[in-house]
């Protein structure tokens, strides 16, 4: 589903890469978690795996399509949502309004179907009363499930997280991680998840490190979870 061709990025000269020549591929239905320690590249991975920015070298494909010629715009209204560490929503809105947009934006299958979106929100925990309220107004754990409802809404295959669980505690976290799996093995995404917790990888289908400027992979799944 999504995979790389020889991708390569360096900050400022191709000698001093911070990766070079990365073949991998990601499938449907799994969940995956890329780790490795500050300054190996992991948010810059995010960034290039979300559409945020291009690779110096190499193809990054989606279904075949190499994503550059889709048009990174595209690319992210269609393909890929994404959840991030300081959840991005709508401040301004309520829970049930964050998802409504996203689902127009994204010009979802489902938009327009305010009760499909309320549906989502409650197997996630909210309730009625909290779903209208504004998102300033829950807790951070409500907040990262309302990050989450809005990529179970939308029609992305794709599901790209940056340190989903930095700010949660362990029950949270577990609870999340958990929400994660669901998205790939009930819905066939391919949800990947940087971390730097060890407990969040391991509960993840596929485990991929990044050192020394090379990835790895710890643990790989060996069939698809759907």
């Amino acid at each position: 589903m999504l995979e790389t061709e020889k991708m390569t990025y360096w900050y400022t000269t191709a000698s001093d890469y911070l990766f070079k020549d990365v073949d991998l591929r990601f499938e449907p239905g799994r969940s995956y978690a890329i780790v490795g320690q500050s300054g190996t590249g992991k948010t810059t991975m995010v960034s290039l795996l979300a559409g945020l920015d291009a690779p110096k070298a190499g193809k990054i494909k989606i279904a075949g399509q190499d994503i550059a010629k889709m048009g990174l715009g595209a690319y992210r209204r269609r393909q890929v949502s994404v959840v991030f560490q300081a959840f991005n929503l709508f401040t301004y809105m309520s829970a049930l309004e964050n998802l409504m947009t996203a689902m127009a934006i994204t010009k979802s299958s489902r938009r327009g179907d305010q009760e499909f979106s309320r549906d989502m929100l409650r197997r996630l925990g909210l309730t009625d009363e909290q779903m209208t309220q504004n998102v300033q107004r829950l807790s951070g754990g409500q907040q990262q499930r309302v990050a989450i409802a809005r990529t179970m809404v939308c029609d992305a295959p794709l599901v790209v997280a940056d340190e989903p669980t930095g700010n949660l505690d362990e029950a949270n976290t577990d609870e999340v991680i958990a929400l994660f799996n669901q998205i790939a093995h009930e819905q066939g995404k391919c949800v990947i998840i940087v971390t730097h917790e060890p407990s969040v990888a391991e509960q993840c289908d596929g485990v991929l490190r990044l050192a020394q400027r090379t990835f790895r992979w710890e643990k790989t799944p060996t069939a698809a979870a759907v």
